[in-house]
């Protein structure tokens, strides 16, 4: 249960090339307690509607961080250790997570149900302006929780301080952005459309009813609430699934939903999706599906719904993102390609590789394949190497342990297979898991491997490896690039790199405009800025987020009309200036 440090610092032979924190320059994290269990500890809670509750302990799991240290004496170490390396690396327990069976599961959707109560629930019946009063009042209540959710982020799924702090601080952001649209936006009651002789148009838009929202692992703040809070703020309720990883920042939003929010209005359930699901989608009950994760999960749910024609489908899926370096870049040389070959180390191994718009398969052209992969592969390896929380000179490890050991196993059978296949890893200690089969082999964290030259027979060029594996596609035309995005499953992003060659780029947008959400010149893959549409072909995504776009994803457009004939114009008025539904959201 326990890897000593001084294999995980001091392995030379695995280590070298890489820059890892020592104990004596390092943030070393909180001290481990006698009980085995670590600060951040979250003990789990149901929340069903608007009551927490402490459920019965024998449904509870226990949630390990994927990697904690903490001093050891000497004797507890192998001999010779020296005194700065008396530390050890293990799997601790963080908190626990409540499983819910089905009849619990089916009791927190009872829940959303009344508290829809068919759209007269006193959720959906609030005006527009109480409940983004409501939200604000809850952003209010979890802002002075973000250094414990920060934490929590940082000890269960592995991402660093910078990136924690970062998806805290965004989702905030998005919800402020959120706000400031609805207020400034002529889509929500605004007035009268009379362009249409004398027909009066009012328009706006209201919920769809009860939403099933299910957030990923990576994010599952940010990501989840992108969907949630635009949902919540349409008029609808929601029933939250807990991400099995990544689960426990939920737990500490609990507080918050029950100050600001009616009772019924968000309820959490966690645990098993297998278990819990399926009887929810079967039910019926479900009017909307906000999922983001795999395809075969989303497939599974939209079937199990007994009228899936009735049921409002938003999903963000996996991806296959290109990056595409075109011949002049590599002619040109010099600054360009600098850049260029920093943009890509973000672009590929920005949190570990784990997000869906990571850049997952490169495409080089053959005559310059080999140098830019020597090139990125230095790159790799001046790459700090670390725990979440440690730093050196105030920069924070740049790359972590991956959230549990399914990922690993994972990165791993797709190295193999490449390798076996005449793929080569170019970085030193690529692949590598720090201090694997050390008393126990607990570590998660692995070194990114570079795989060159791979190939279309090889798992890695068509399978979506969501972590530290950088494919590296020699190409001799750009039909071989072409007919990829073509026959490819998915449709997300793509990027372009090139220094002036604008005739052969121009083409590649042409094409790529009928396969992928977005284009990106010179640049990374990504989702922001979040007032920009993130949408997706194939099997990347069904529905469109964004600041703008999740609201209406989460809503119906909404019309009452009259004719200006006799006194009705009058009478509306009078209409109006009682009806919560027209009233301004300002």
């Amino acid at each position: 249960m326990k890897i000593y440090l001084k294999n995980w610092f001091l392995s030379a032979a695995l280590l070298h090339g890489h820059h890892v924190a020592s104990a004596s320059e390092a943030v070393i994290s909180p001290t481990l307690p006698a009980d085995g269990t670590a600060s951040p500890y979250v003990g789990g809670r149901v929340f069903i509607n608007g009551v927490a509750q402490d459920a019965p302990s024998d449904t509870h799991l226990p949630v390990y961080g994927c990697c904690a240290s903490t001093a050891v004496s000497a004797d507890e170490c192998p001999e010779g250790t020296e005194a700065e390396h008396q530390r050890l690396l293990a799997r601790i327990k963080i908190g626990t997570m409540p499983q819910m069976s089905k009849e619990r599961a089916l009791e927190a959707l009872q829940s959303a149900v009344t508290a829809w109560n068919g759209g007269s629930g006193t959720w959906p019946q609030m005006s527009l302006s109480d409940r983004i009063d409501a939200i604000q009042k809850f952003m209010g209540e979890l802002k002075p929780k973000r250094e414990d959710i920060v934490n929590v982020l940082m000890h269960e799924i592995g991402k660093n301080r910078p990136d924690a702090e970062a998806e805290f601080d965004r989702t905030m952001q998005f919800i402020e952005k959120t706000i400031d649209y609805i207020k400034n936006s002529n889509e929500f009651g605004s007035g009268w459309d009379a362009s249409n002789g004398p027909t009066r148009l009012f328009l706006s838009r209201a919920a769809i009813g009860v939403v099933l929202c299910l957030g990923p692992y990576n994010y599952p703040l940010n990501e989840t609430y992108a969907t949630l809070i635009p949902a919540l703020l349409m008029g609808n309720v929601a029933v939250l699934k807990i991400p099995t990883v990544g689960g426990l920042a939920h737990l500490l939003t609990i507080e918050a939903f029950a100050k600001a929010l009616p009772p019924g209005t968000i309820n959490f359930i966690s645990g098993s999706g297998r278990v819990t699901m399926p009887p929810l989608m079967e039910s019926g009950k479900i009017d909307s599906l906000a999922f983001i994760g795999g395809s075969n999960a989303a497939d599974k749910l939209i079937k199990a719904h007994p009228e899936p024609h009735r049921l409002k489908v938003f999903l963000q899926l996996e991806a296959k993102n290109m990056g595409v370096y075109l011949p002049d870049l590599f002619e040109s040389g010099g600054d360009d390609l600098d850049r260029v070959i920093k943009e890509t180390i973000t672009g590929t191994l920005s949190y570990n590789g784990q997000r869906c718009t990571a850049l997952k398969l490169l495409f080089v052209p053959k005559a310059h394949s080999e140098q830019f992969a020597t090139m990125l592969a230095k790159k790799i390896e001046s790459l700090s190497v670390g725990l979440p929380w440690e730093s050196t000179d105030s920069k924070f490890s740049q790359i972590t342990p991956l959230p549990y050991q399914g990922r690993v196993d994972y990165m791993k059978s797709l190295i193999s297979d490449a390798v076996e296949k005449g793929a080569k890893i170019l970085n030193k200690n690529g692949g590598k898991v720090v201090g694997e089969g050390v008393n126990g082999g607990e570590s998660t964290l692995m070194v990114p491997a570079l795989l060159y030259p791979v190939t279309p027979d090889m798992k890695v060029y068509e399978e979506e490896q969501f972590g530290p594996v950088i494919p590296i596609a020699p190409y001799d035309s750009l039909d071989e690039i072409i007919r990829y995005s073509r026959e490819g499953k998915y449709g997300q992003q793509v990027s372009i790199f090139t220094s002036s060659n604008k005739e052969t780029s121009a083409e590649l947008i042409d094409h790529f405009s009928t396969v992928f959400g977005k284009i990106n010149i010179n640049s990374q893959c990504g989702r922001s800025p979040d007032t920009c549409p993130f949408s997706g072909r194939r099997s990347s995504a069904m529905g469109v987020m964004s600041v703008m776009h999740a609201l209406h994803e989460f809503s119906i457009p909404t019309v009452v009309s009259y004719k200006d004939v006799g006194n009705n114009d009058e009478l509306v008025k009078g209409i109006e200036a009682h009806s919560k539904f027209m009233q301004a959201a300002f």
